[in-house]
């Protein structure tokens, strides 16, 4: 019988810590939209999206918004280069921190705010560089994919038996995920429109996400 390795014990600690920062990091976002949407839709956010005046002000404050949103994927590259102990394990983190924190996000935001009512509510995803816009399903989709392959991963890693990623299938990665994110922003320029629910292609997106799910299968039971 085959006995499959453990962690060690500082992986497994590491683990845990990233994910309760990643935890912690989705409450502190879920906060700055709860603010957010008190200014721009202080009569409640819903799809339509209703417009707002461009003033100097909200100009201001879109501008602040979009630094923030850098910053936070800054602070996650520090986070991951910080926990991992090589590129790969680095690179596992970083998608481990934004799965995480994205689908506890719409946790917190349920926990405050009671929203979204539906797993099918359509959100303002980011902004950079272009707004991205889509049904709250798909990025938790998304989330749950990266969260999962990343954990994998992860643990070939620690116990010495990483996987191994080809040029080809690194392009091959980079081409799904283009494919996922024109998804969002295609649908991002029809967020005021009253047909926004038919303008979010499920098949684009799916296309991407199964371009990811495939690769790294791929990629995980390659022999070494």
């Amino acid at each position: 019988m085959t006995i499959s390795p453990t962690l060690p014990k500082t992986a497994i600690s590491r683990f845990w810590l990233v994910v309760i920062l990643a935890i912690a990091f989705g409450y502190i976002e879920a906060a700055v939209v709860v603010y957010l949407r008190q200014i721009f839709h202080p009569a409640g956010f819903v799809f339509p999206l209703a417009s707002f005046p461009l003033t100097a002000e909200s100009n201001r404050i879109l501008l602040i918004e979009v630094a923030r949103e850098a910053a936070t994927i800054v602070l996650i590259f520090a986070a991951c280069f910080l926990a991992g102990q090589n590129r790969r394990q680095r690179l596992a983190y970083f998608m481990i921190i934004f799965a995480v924190w994205d689908i506890f996000y719409y946790v917190w935001l349920k926990v405050i705010l009671g929203w979204p009512a539906s797993i099918m509510d359509w959100d303002v995803l980011f902004l950079i560089p272009c707004p991205w816009a889509g049904p709250v399903l798909a990025p938790v989709l998304v989330s749950l994919t990266m969260f999962v392959f990343a954990t994998l991963f992860f643990y070939r890693d620690c116990v010495g038996k990483p996987i191994r990623v080809s040029l080809w299938d690194w392009l091959g990665f980079l081409l799904s995920g283009f494919v996922i994110i024109a998804s969002f922003c295609i649908a991002g320029q029809y967020m005021q429109s009253s047909d926004y629910a038919d303008r979010f292609s499920w098949l684009i997106f799916a296309i991407g996400l199964l371009g990811v799910i495939i690769l790294s299968v791929k990629c995980f039971l390659r022999r070494q």
